[in-house]
């Protein structure tokens, strides 16, 4: 099947999950290829298979550089033991996913043919060029371009959302999560990837630790019943993605670098990955 006709396919068979980011209103069909609200405004599926509901400009800093060095990355599995974890947390029977801020799919296509289940998935980001990667993965989950502050989805369309290492919009995710449902929102902590900060930078300096505590306070906030589970691993980078895990992230816009980083990250031989899986159940 073409990436637009699996689409075209999906939307028309789960439009009661979308709605008109410029209205609000539900979806009612699906004419050929553009899928049309009650008061005319249609969008139409890429040959792609994937939809774009942006309604303004969007500055991303993903390039497609750190996207397909992130996807290298991941395919390779350093997070595999989170997506693990994801699944421990799903009901036995179908679920609809949410991944918010997708990204270039990883996590969800391999949550996906892990789970082998009747699952709705979908995922999002507000990177055209990631949602174009994500639907290269084959999985049974469908793409798209959409803003994190305005979802294009009805209430209550999901029955768990995933969120790693995105923003969050607690308002919108409360307005699609259905009653019993239930939010996964994976966040790092201190030693995440803590030896490619040293690396870089040094130990004992600004850039070389952080503090994810305002994220940490901030669910807390808004969810104070919610429950954390801590997760840390030691990844073995493979031969010759060393660099492509260098440039998945951030990191390597930072100031102050070691002059020789680059040298020395090509010999690392591990990484730690250390976060924390904050759950929240729905009533």
């Amino acid at each position: 099947m073409k990436k637009i006709e699996f689409g075209t396919q999906f939307v028309t068979q789960n439009i009661n999950i979308f709605r008109c980011p410029i209205c609000d209103q539900p979806f009612q069909q699906v004419e050929g290829t553009s899928l049309k609200c009650p008061n005319g405004h249609g969008f139409d599926i890429s040959k792609k298979g994937t939809l774009y509901f942006l309604t303004h400009h969007s500055n991303n800093e993903y390039d497609s550089e750190m996207l397909t060095a992130r996807n290298r990355i991941l395919q390779a599995g350093l997070f595999d033991p989170i997506i693990k974890a994801i699944y421990e947390r799903l009901d036995s029977s179908p679920e609809t996913i949410l991944d918010v801020g997708c990204g270039e799919g990883t996590p969800l296509a391999k949550l996906v043919k892990l789970r082998q289940a009747q699952d709705v998935a979908v995922g999002f980001d507000i990177s055209k060029d990631g949602i174009n990667l994500a639907t290269q993965h084959g999985a049974d989950a469908f793409f798209c371009v959409a803003d994190l502050a305005h979802l294009p989805f009805n209430d209550d369309a999901f029955s768990t959302v995933i969120d790693l290492f995105s923003p969050s919009a607690y308002d919108e995710f409360n307005r699609v999560i259905k009653p019993g449902g239930q939010l996964i929102k994976i966040i790092p902590n201190s030693h995440y990837l803590h030896e490619l900060r040293e690396l870089l930078f040094g130990a004992d300096q600004p850039n070389s630790s952080y503090s994810n505590q305002k994220v940490y306070d901030l669910f807390f906030e808004h969810y104070p019943d919610a429950t954390v589970h801590q997760l840390r691993y030691s990844f073995q980078i493979p031969a010759g993605l060393q660099r492509s895990l260098m440039i998945m992230t951030p990191l390597h816009w930072g100031k102050n670098q070691n002059a020789d980083a680059t040298r020395l990250v090509e010999n690392m031989k591990s990484v730690t990955v250390d976060v924390s899986i904050l759950t929240q159940q729905f009533n």
